[in-house]
């Protein structure tokens, strides 16, 4: 005799992606193609705001723990989460350097123009809703970010939908 299981516990609500990577430029750019199949897999269509914002969170989280997060023969790693229930996409890197990445805008009111380097968690705090850092089991940190998929309107996740027309400039 099988016994029923109720159907609340049946439905999954979080889906995980997790992956360990090597602390190289070719890591990070692996995690980065893998991260925008994982969110293809999950039904974040390609060519959307959505899509666009949290494979650029994940090119900046994993380029900055080969750059500055680096430990000669420690990998990182990228976990990914998607909650149905919840509409909250998590991306987080870890990686076991035991220092904290310090946005650029603490260190200077503005960025130097001919700077290459110092913006990714700018675009990081400007894309994702929340982001942070915490401590991780064992050495090191995991920098997260989050997207709160209520306030992202149904047309940026559908490519299809119909863009208003811009209007002119002087007001015509």
């Amino acid at each position: 005799m099988t016994v029923p299981v109720p159907p609340s516990r049946l439905r999954v609500t979080a889906r995980m992606f997790t992956q360990r990577f090597s602390a190289t430029p070719r890591g990070a750019r692996l995690a980065r193609l893998l991260a925008s199949h994982q969110f293809t897999v999950w039904g974040i269509p390609r060519g959307t705001d959505l899509f666009d914002a949290a494979v650029l969170v994940v090119a900046e989280l994993t380029s900055n723990a080969v750059l500055h997060g680096r430990v000669p023969g420690r990998d990182f790693e990228l976990v990914l989460a998607y909650d149905d229930e919840g509409d909250v996409l998590r991306i987080e890197v870890s990686d076991t350097h035991p220092s904290r990445p310090v946005p650029l805008v603490r260190t200077a009111s503005e960025p130097d123009p001919e700077e290459e380097r110092g913006r990714g968690l700018l675009l990081v705090e400007a894309l994702a809703a929340r982001w942070g850092v915490r401590e991780r089991c064992g050495p090191g940190k995991t920098v997260w970010a989050e997207f709160d998929l209520r306030a992202t309107p149904a047309d940026l996740l559908d490519p299809l939908a119909p863009v208003a027309p811009a209007r002119p400039a002087n007001g015509t």
